[in-house]
């Protein structure tokens, strides 16, 4: 019986880099959370131990360190790429790279009605990620970028119902025409291209999944979640494909007749556990091929 060696990385993971630009007495704070991996030619390291190819983890982290300062950071992916192609072009068995990379958004305090300079809340509102894949050298390299958002928790208070379904005898959900539908979700998008406005796209489209999450009339989560990746896909031509993972945060309406109290439809019980879990992925028919997009991107179907 033969073994072998399967697929591999190595990286560092969850560096935590925040850069503050003192430009001028007015601050600004960019904070991210660095995820570098290296894949390539590292059977020696895995089989025999020997390292001499090896760029250590430790190094990839000084290099998220220190291209903060020497490179600066503007879009997350532009970061993202420039890392990657470093890694590749300086890790001597390297021939693919992966760098995720979450942002951390911070406001400024108003103080009597004025911004602060160089005082800061942190945001709400969901986690901006990138994940960039990049693979080979010079004409024959591939890039994917992969943009999206994490913990944008959503709720509908009303204008979201579920009837219709299928039941069988172990089914007790009774159908409604009136609910509460809230979810956190993640959603992910592949660029067809780098030469985007990485924030200019990005800001577009987290206001159009907002937007189709407000407007449309829910008769699921999933008919949602379509019409919010169908908006995407039809407003940006750049995205080539959206993926989203919703979990559905229920809320149970509280029987309060024991008290002798009505309650229609305004108290509720929020529920963390256990959830459904609705995924969809929708695609351009003419999008080009993901190749390595995707991959060490958990969490979607």
């Amino acid at each position: 019986m033969a073994i072998q060696l399967g697929q591999n990385q190595y990286g560092k993971a969850e560096n935590r880099v925040v850069r503050i630009y003192r430009d001028s007495s007015r601050h600004t704070i960019r904070d991210l959370n660095v995820s570098s991996a290296l894949r390539g030619r590292f059977e020696d390291a895995h089989v025999t131990g020997d390292q001499r190819d090896i760029l250590p983890t430790d190094t990839q982290k000084n290099t998220a360190f220190s291209f903060a300062k020497e490179k600066g950071i503007g879009a997350i992916e532009d970061f993202g790429l420039t890392l990657a192609d470093h890694f590749i072009s300086r890790g001597p068995g390297a021939d693919g790279a992966r760098i995720e990379i979450e942002e951390y958004a911070w406001d400024r305090i108003p103080v009597d009605g004025v911004e602060h300079d160089f005082s800061f809340t942190q945001a709400g509102g969901g986690v901006r990620t990138t994940i960039v894949n990049m693979d080979g050298y010079g004409a024959d390299r591939r890039t994917h970028v992969v943009t999206g958002i994490k913990d944008l928790v959503l709720l509908k208070s009303t204008g979201s119902e579920f009837s219709g379904f299928f039941e069988d005898k172990y089914t007790t959900l009774q159908p409604t025409k009136d609910r509460i539908m809230a979810t956190s979700l993640v959603a992910r998008w592949r660029y067809d291209r780098t030469d985007v406005d990485w924030d200019k796209s990005y800001t577009q489209i987290r206001s159009t999944l907002l937007r189709q999450f407000a407007v449309v009339h829910s008769l699921a989560l999933q008919q949602t979640l379509y019409s919010m990746g169908r908006a995407v896909l039809e407003r940006h031509r750049e995205v080539a494909e959206i993926k989203f993972s919703a979990p559905n945060k229920h809320h149970f309406l509280v029987d309060l007749s024991p008290f002798h109290v009505e309650n229609p439809g305004e108290v509720f019980i929020a529920a963390d556990r256990p959830y459904g879990l609705i995924e969809a992925a929708l695609h351009r028919d003419d999008a080009t091929p993901a190749g390595n997009a995707w991959f060490g991107v958990p969490g979607f179907c």
